[in-house]
């Protein structure tokens, strides 16, 4: 099989990945990267020294970042679901909105599963206050530019919404949307209803009891 993807279903950012390949239904083989394959973590060691997930390997070729990844699928395994807008202006708000989800509202959400990982004498309440205004923020901008708007960049499914789906459904774990800001809440639940994210969060639901702050059932 030439398509290898080392990651962890429980991952975020390996879920955004996931979700691309389920979306043109790419067959694919998943290196589970946990500590009862030490054989997988130690090749992806050597692909990818930075040890950040997940990576894709195709023959003799590594990618590696999530965008990218999903970038890279369209190049070389195209399928039915066009990920990234042919036209450069549509393309830029699909990848302007990629790096919203990724840079405002995933990586605060890690913040507060990374703080409350650490001993409690290292633990970080300030940052911790930081993210979660940061979190604000991005709902409330978010919940402006989904009027009119099916999905994240438009109404077409795009790369924007592979990184939406899972960073709002673990920050709404961590830091609830509030109930007015609907838009969001519905447009999460529209990912939540897409059959590629579905399978993703079925396949990660064994691994929630590892979820420091939690495992709700309401998703």
């Amino acid at each position: 099989m030439s398509l290898q993807l080392f990651a962890h279903p429980f991952s975020s950012y390996c879920q955004k990945v996931l979700i691309a390949l389920y979306e043109n239904e790419l067959s694919f083989e998943f290196r589970l990267l946990a500590p009862d394959e030490p054989g997988n973590g130690a090749e992806f060691q050597a692909l990818w020294p930075m040890r950040k997930m997940p990576v894709l390997v195709d023959g003799g070729r590594t990618v590696v970042e999530s965008s990218i990844i999903i970038e890279y699928l369209g190049l070389h395994h195209p399928g039915p679901v066009r990920l990234l807008p042919e036209g450069t202006e549509a393309a830029l708000e699909t990848r302007m909105m990629d790096r919203f989800f990724d840079n405002y509202v995933m990586t605060p959400m890690q913040k507060f599963v990374f703080d409350s990982l650490r001993p409690a004498d290292k633990r970080d309440a300030y940052g911790v206050e930081e993210a979660g205004a940061l979190l604000e923020r991005a709902y409330a901008w978010l919940d402006e530019v989904l009027a009119g708007r099916s999905w994240a960049a438009g109404e077409a499914f795009s790369l924007a919404d592979c990184a939406a789906a899972p960073a709002l459904f673990y920050a709404d774990w961590v830091h609830p949307i509030a109930e007015s800001f609907e838009r969001v809440r519905a447009y999460r639940q529209r990912l939540l209803a897409r059959p590629s994210f579905a399978r993703a969060v079925e396949e990660a639901r064994p691994y929630r009891t590892l979820f420091p702050l939690g495992a709700p059932d309401r998703d």
